[in-house]
């Protein structure tokens, strides 16, 4: 039996098949998320060792008008898939997102703090995590932010597709997080599924957990570092969110602490530096 995959376009879907060829991919041709019992049927057919899911609705602006779709897809399907792993003793790994938080203060949030989204999509994530954690299967909730990779639509790549034509930017610099490439997600995810797997001392790790980068650094200043590496001249300028309203609101602080995964699964936080060396590595070959 293979690992079951939920995505197989997003950033970290791809990163998963890389790692593990053998896993099975659904895109939304096969498990469309907008319709969370064929999602629990994909389960039961395909009887796995273990889930993942990478896929969501993560339009974040949009979501703002489109909240029940999202709320769908990010609340209804995890939570149904949860219950047919259950039902099936398989665990599951579901990714969420820092968007469950309010973004208030300077500490780097933890797993146990209070949850209050300020935004659709926020909301729609934390539908997820609660019917997730009411199946009552074994789970791990794990908790990212802002995912760049080689693939798909991310900071990183509209910094360098701007720093082509652009001298100079001007990039938020009072939002501060732990930018996350999907290469370190998707083997921290298939990590996790492996030691979920591994009985029920392990198994007594689950619950929701947080993997972001590190160090924390604003979008303005990790900007500059994405013009570093890739040798574009390109000077940054840095501006307070309020000059870039978006439809959504966003967290000024998305500082996640990692202690528990660390001590559950021997999993750090990663440099956030290394690899978006590799990432603009791949990049440019």
């Amino acid at each position: 039996m293979s690992i079951l995959v939920f995505g197989k376009t997003g950033q970290v879907a791809q990163e998963l098949q890389r790692l593990v060829p053998d896993a099975t991919c659904l895109g939304r041709s096969a498990a469309d998320l907008g319709d969370p019992d064929a999602c629990a049927q994909a389960i039961t057919a395909h009887g796995p060792r273990a889930v993942i899911n990478a896929a969501a609705y993560t339009a974040v602006d949009r979501a703002e008008e489109e909240e029940a779709l999202a709320t769908t897809i990010n609340g209804a399907a995890p939570a149904a898939m949860a219950r047919a792993c259950a039902r099936l003793d398989i665990p599951l790994v579901h990714i969420s997102t820092d968007y469950v938080f309010d973004g208030q203060g300077t500490r780097a949030w933890m797993p146990e703090d209070a949850v209050a989204p300020i935004n659709a999509y926020g909301r729609s994530k934390l539908a997820g995590e609660a019917g997730v954690i009411a199946a009552g299967g074994v789970h791990v909730i794990l908790r990212t932010s802002w995912v760049f990779s080689a693939h798909g639509n991310n900071f990183v790549k509209t910094m360098l597709r701007l720093g082509q034509s652009r001298d100079a930017l001007t990039v938020v610099g009072d939002q501060v997080g732990g930018p996350t490439s999907a290469a370190s997600i998707a083997a921290a995810c298939v990590a996790i599924a492996d030691k979920l797997g591994q009985g029920d001392v392990a198994r007594a790790a689950s619950g929701i957990h947080h993997f972001a980068g590190t160090p924390p650094v604003s979008w303005a200043d990790f900007a500059r570092a994405v013009f570093d590496l890739s040798g574009d001249t390109v000077t940054v300028t840095d501006i307070p969110a309020s000059d870039y309203p978006t439809p959504a609101a966003r967290p000024a602080n998305s500082r996640m602490d990692g202690t528990s995964l660390l001590r559950d699964f021997g999993i750090a936080a990663p440099d956030w530096h290394a690899d978006l060396t590799e990432v603009i590595k791949e990049l440019s070959t």
